[in-house]
């Protein structure tokens, strides 16, 4: 009997918590599209455009977890490039700001995923305020 309510109390208690799938924030990158589409707690926030690797630097397919957050940070591999707001989500990728904003909309990266400054400082935000274990990035 007292295995029998554990078990029970169990199957509630993880049916009440969020999944581990569930995201508050959701970043939806089209690599086809050169856009990105912010969800907040699945209502439609933003749509901005990116630009996307280019070439043998293509952007890596997939869903990611953000893996750290750099308010202020220079590429180590790419001359000091500046890469602020970065929001990194695999090794060296991340969804950061770009000083080159006339090629947003068109692959023009080494792989990262470049946004506007102001687009960025507000995923950056909202990635910070809602925390990396609740944000998931699908890139297609």
């Amino acid at each position: 009997m007292r295995t029998l309510l554990l078990a029970i109390a169990l199957a509630v208690a993880s049916s009440l918590a969020p999944s581990a799938a569930s995201a508050s924030v959701h970043a939806r990158i089209s690599k086809s599209g050169q856009t990105m589409d912010v969800y907040v707690h699945g209502t439609h926030y933003y749509s901005w455009p990116v630009s996307t690797g280019r070439g043998r630097h293509a952007t890596p397919s997939g869903t990611f977890r953000p893996q750290r957050l750099e308010r202020r940070w220079y590429s180590t591999k790419y001359n000091n490039a500046p890469m602020h707001y970065a929001v990194f989500y695999s090794g060296g990728y991340a969804i950061h700001a770009t000083t080159e904003v006339g090629r947003l909309g068109r692959p023009a990266s080494h792989g990262c995923i470049r946004l506007a400054p102001s687009h960025a400082a507000t995923f950056y935000s909202l990635v910070r305020s809602h925390g990396a274990a609740r944000t998931r990035i699908s890139i297609r």
